[in-house]
């Protein structure tokens, strides 16, 4: 089992992916240098809208390569739940105004309102996020990746997302990966494999059993 020092490193950086992956994202089109670039944006997030809801297994990666694993679930808008594997006493979950962190080991949670949390402007619906989306070149033939920052606020650091094309997910295009860097520039990558789409989830999998004491909150 990696150290609880990294794991919580982990999913200190998951909370950033969760707030750019269960956002309503409404990213504007590229800069008018190449039509293909911007139907490429105009694509992904079209494929990022299509998903009401998603299962899907995940791999966690951290700079020094230790990994965890664990269980994704989403569902449209702003609910999202990071599920580690058993002996991993980490949970983060948004029920869709507000984001949750919560430590099993000592019995701590950390809570954020979502305007208030860290990239809040992206989970938001109300707020306009088109500045912060930019379509990045790819070497790798069928894949586009989009680079989500608040060039305003580099203490939120910045996410990456990675689409592989496939006829079968959401707008053509699977969520396939993203890559987080903070603001002490620690990267962290999720791998998501097994998606599936339109599965049936029901809100009770976006509460928590809180340690601090017997109720659900």
């Amino acid at each position: 089992m990696n150290p609880m020092k990294s794991l919580r490193s982990l999913a200190s950086v998951a909370i950033s992916a969760a707030l750019v992956v269960s956002a309503p994202l409404a990213l504007g089109a590229a800069a008018p240098a190449a039509a293909q670039a911007g139907s490429d944006l105009a694509g992904a997030v079209a494929a990022l809208r299509a998903i009401s809801t998603l299962r899907a297994d995940f791999v966690q990666t951290d700079i020094k390569g230790q990994r965890v694993r664990g269980v994704l679930t989403l569902k449209r808008p702003g609910k999202i739940r990071f599920q580690y594997e058993k002996g991993v006493p980490i949970l983060i979950v948004s029920d869709g105004s507000a984001l949750t962190f919560v430590d099993y080991s000592v019995r701590q949670v950390q809570r954020w309102p979502i305007r208030n949390s860290p990239l809040g402007a992206l989970l938001d619906p109300t707020r306009d996020v088109a500045k912060y989306g930019k379509l990045l070149p790819s070497a790798r033939p069928g894949v586009v990746s989009i680079a989500v920052v608040d060039k305003a606020h580099p203490e939120y650091g910045a996410i990456t997302l990675f689409f592989i094309r496939k006829p079968g997910a959401p707008g053509g295009l699977e969520l396939s990966s993203w890559a987080s860097v903070d603001s002490q520039n620690n990267r962290t990558v999720i791998d998501l494999t097994n998606q599936q789409y339109g599965v049936a989830v029901g809100d009770n999998t976006f509460r928590f059993n809180d340690p601090r004491q017997s109720g659900r909150r």
